[in-house]
């Protein structure tokens, strides 16, 4: 009698992640490149724009990190939903996800509006503040676009749709590219507007990516079933609270993490456009390496959610574990690119040589923080999916602004270290967030029970 040969189950779910998190890695890698392009355009136009753009962007992230954590709780919760086939309650709780949503979105365009006016009472160096005014006042108006588009994005993750943040990352990639550069530097009869033009581009750019995702939803056949568009919802108090529950620790750990290099570089600033634009290129490359992490850990919070609402917990943890694998084998990659390519990766950057002397150094702190920061985003990951949001929100403040921003100020300005004392701050910070987001993830599954704050 003929016997059926079926892989491990951990080999079976490395796999299906693997195949899970292949589009996501595509869309967040051009994600990554459209920030590349953006420092590529910036940089060839000069110093001085690079830095705006950077500075600009940094604030950019600020406010949008909150929704964006937020919004992801849409994604452990339909992967839950999903996996117990309760399908029925997930269109009511997307209408109430773009009710959020578009609120959050108006949140950050007041942010926006308001952020340039802080800039010189900030200390940043006068030659910084008008092409990052410029940037901000342009870039305001994408704002809620934003926002939804990560709504639906979420939605269709938390239903082992992938493809759309391929399909919808790639495309505004080809938008951006030609669009900012020809913007900025005012080709084919356009006003040169340098860092403005990026800014004008990339609020262009989502509204292009929200509409053609909404009109994706509302005609395509994939999720018919779930009638997303069938009714108008008002906003409900009680289902967007629910939301928010999971939902706020999230966005509030995302931000501490993020607005720890966000404000990284604000600090630099005070420097001057040399040192901002030297660190700016090592952080934008990291961020770009930064994106398979990201992906594989939506990924996996995917499988958990779903392996969760089966009440599967031997699922559970091989999903980590087949996330873990693939973490490693990336981030194995992206510390051999930046130790053996690091002086010529520089130079794509910027011509000034001052920058790209800088730059190499730090991106060979960049190269160490790859392991810490792509096991503790995978972590994190897992623990989404258990909806175990409090807890992490928690170990991400220590982390980050109990430990990380005090010691890497302390050996940049107290020491004199400069850059390099930020960037061993950083280190620090996400070696004891890998640690301490790992433990947690360990004892939770070990419980045998959803951890639901």
């Amino acid at each position: 009698m003929s016997q059926t040969i079926r892989p491990p189950g951990h080999l079976h779910e490395i796999r299906a992640t693997a195949w899970l998190s292949l589009p996501l890695v595509i869309g967040h890698l051009c994600a990554g490149l459209i920030a590349f392009v953006d420092n590529l355009i910036a940089g060839n136009h000069g110093t001085d724009t690079l830095a705006a753009v950077t500075l600009g962007t940094a604030l950019l992230w600020l406010p949008m990190l909150v929704p964006i954590g937020t919004l992801i709780a849409l994604t452990a919760s339909v992967a839950r939903l999903h996996g117990a086939e309760r399908t029925d309650e997930i269109g009511p709780i997307f209408r109430q996800a773009m009710w959020l949503a578009l609120f959050m979105g108006g949140l950050m365009f007041a942010f926006l509006s308001l952020a340039p006016h802080l800039l010189a009472p900030a200390g940043i160096a006068p030659e910084i503040i008008p092409g990052a005014q410029a940037f901000l006042q342009a870039v305001r108006w994408g704002s809620p676009a934003l926002t939804l588009f990560f709504c639906m994005r979420y939605l269709c993750e938390g239903m082992h749709w992938m493809r759309p943040t391929m399909v919808f990352g790639f495309g505004g990639l080809l938008f951006l590219a030609p669009v900012g550069y020809v913007l900025t530097n005012g080709k084919l009869g356009f006003v040169e507007m340098g860092a403005q033009g990026l800014g004008i581009a990339s609020a262009l750019m989502m509204w292009l990516q929200a509409l053609l995702f909404a009109a994706h939803l509302w005609r395509g056949k994939r999720l018919a079933h779930l009638q997303l568009f069938a009714r108008f919802d008002p906003p409900r108090l009680a289902g967007i609270v629910d939301l928010l529950r999971v939902g706020i620790p999230i966005g509030i750990a995302i931000l501490t993490q993020g607005s720890l290099f966000i404000v990284t570089s604000l600090l630099i600033g005070r420097l001057g456009s040399t040192f901002l634009a030297a660190h700016q290129i090592a952080v934008n490359l990291a961020q770009l390496c930064f994106m398979i992490p990201v992906a594989v850990a939506e990924a996996t919070t995917v499988r958990v959610g779903h392996a969760l609402g089966r009440g599967d917990f031997k699922g559970v943890r091989q999903a980590a574990g087949a996330g873990c694998v693939i973490v490693l084998v990336a981030q194995s990659v992206s510390v051999l690119i930046m130790l053996l390519g690091n002086e010529t990766i520089a130079g794509w950057y910027s011509a000034d040589v001052a920058v790209t002397a800088l730059a190499s150094t730090l991106l060979l702190y960049a190269a160490a923080l790859q392991f810490p920061d792509g096991l503790q985003m995978l972590s994190a990951g897992a623990l989404r999916g258990l909806q175990d949001t409090r807890v992490p929100m928690w170990l991400a403040i220590f982390c980050y602004w109990g430990v990380g921003l005090p010691l890497g100020c302390l050996m940049a300005f107290g020491l004199g270290w400069g850059p390099q004392g930020i960037w061993l701050g950083l280190i620090t910070a996400l070696t004891l967030a890998m640690l301490l987001m790992g433990r947690r993830f360990f004892v939770c599954s070990r419980m045998g029970v959803a951890v639901v704050d």
